[in-house]
C-alpha cells in the first residue's frame, strides 16, 4: 500500500512540473520576443529544459520503484540518484548556452535592447507559478523520500530567483540602463550552474554512501535496543539506495542464550527496525555475546 501511494505521489509531482513548465516555456518565449527581453527568452529556454528534466526525474523514479530481482537483490533505488545526475548534465548545458549568449551581448558587440514593461508582468506571473510548483514538488519529494523528485524541485526553485532578477532587470532597463538585461541573463546562468553543483553533490553523496545523519543512527539504535533481550547496539551501518536504505547492526545478547533464542531475538530486531524506521527497508542483525571485547574489523579466527 505504501509503494502504491508513493508511486501515485511521484506521478503527481511530475505532472505538476510538466504542466507548469510547458505553460511558462510558451509564454516566456512569446512575451520575451514581443517585449524585446533577452533575459525572458533565456528563461523560456530554461523552462523548456525543466520539462525535459522532469521527465528524466520521473523515469528515474519509475525504475527506482521496480522490486528487487535476481540481478538487483537490493532493488533499483539508485536509479533515482542516477537520474538526478542526468538532470545535472542538462542544467550544465542550459547554463553554458545562457552564459555564452550573455557574454556575447556584453563583451562582443551583441545587440542590446530595452525590454517593455510587458516582460515585467510575465516575470511576476513566472514568480508566482514557480513558487507554487517548486514548493509542491519538494514537499512531495521529501514525503516519499525521492532524491530524483527533490532534485527536480530544487531545480524548479531556481526559477524563482530568475523571475525576480528579470523583474528587477526590466525595471532598471526602463530607467535608462538597457545593459542590465544581458547582465540578468548572466546571473541566471550562474544560478543554474550553482544549482547543478548542489544537486550533483547531493546525488553523488547518495550513490557513494555518505555517512547518514546522527538522528537516523540514533533512531536505529534506540529501536533495536528496545527489543527485549538486547543489552546493547553497536556497529550500525546504513547503505543508501536512492529513496530507501538498508542497515546492518550488531546487538549484544546474554552469552548463555541458546542459538535458537539468539536467532529469534536477531529476527525481532530486524523486523522492528524495518517496521519502525521509515527510511529503512532491509536489516541484517549480527549477534554478539555481552561482555566479549574484540575488534570488529578483525577476522574472528584471529
Amino acid at each position: 500500500m505504501a509503494n502504491i501511494l508513493r508511486h501515485k505521489e511521484g506521478r503527481k509531482a511530475v505532472f505538476i512540473a510538466i504542466i507548469g513548465n510547458v505553460f511558462l516555456t510558451i509564454f516566456n518565449i512569446l512575451v520575451g520576443i514581443n517585449s524585446g527581453s533577452f533575459a525572458l527568452i533565456t528563461e523560456g529556454a530554461h523552462t523548456l529544459s525543466d520539462v525535459a528534466t522532469s521527465i528524466i526525474a520521473f523515469l528515474g523514479f519509475e525504475v527506482g520503484q521496480k522490486p528487487a530481482d535476481a540481478e538487483h537483490p537490493l532493488g533499483h533505488g539508485r536509479a533515482e540518484a542516477i537520474s538526478g545526475l542526468v538532470i545535472v548534465i542538462f542544467l550544465c548545458m542550459v547554463s553554458f548556452e545562457i552564459l555564452r549568449s550573455a557574454i556575447i551581448k556584453l563583451f562582443f558587440g551583441g545587440e542590446i535592447t530595452t525590454p517593455t514593461l510587458l516582460a515585467a508582468g510575465m516575470a511576476i506571473v513566472g514568480l508566482i507559478i514557480n513558487l507554487l510548483i517548486s514548493h509542491q514538488i519538494i514537499k512531495i519529494g521529501n514525503s516519499i523520500n525521492s532524491p530524483a523528485i527533490v532534485a527536480d524541485g530544487h531545480h524548479q526553485r531556481t526559477d524563482l530567483f530568475n523571475s525576480l532578477a528579470i523583474l528587477i532587470g526590466v525595471i532598471v532597463a526602463n530607467l535608462g540602463y538597457p545593459i542590465i538585461d544581458p547582465i540578468v541573463g548572466l546571473v541566471i546562468g550562474i544560478i543554474i550552474l550553482y544549482t547543478a553543483f548542489k544537486v550533483g553533490r547531493d546525488n553523488i553523496n547518495n550513490i557513494m554512501g555518505k555517512v547518514p545523519s546522527e538522528e537516523l543512527i540514533q533512531e536505529i539504535h534506540d529501536t533495536a535496543e528496545s527489543v527485549p533481550g538486547v543489552y546493547g547496539v553497536h556497529d550500525i551501518r546504513v547503505n543508501y539506495l536512492g529513496s530507501y536504505a538498508t542497515a546492518t547492526l550488531h546487538v549484544s545478547l546474554d552469552p548463555d542464550l541458546s542459538l535458537n533464542e539468539a536467532h529469534k531475538i536477531a529476527h525481532l530486531v530486524q523486523n522492528k527496525v524495518d517496521d519502525k524506521v521509515d527510511l529503512i527497508e532491509g536489516v541484517t542483525c549480527h549477534t554478539c555475546p555481552l561482555g566479549l571485547e574484540y575488534d570488529h574489523e578483525q577476522p574472528i579466527d584471529e
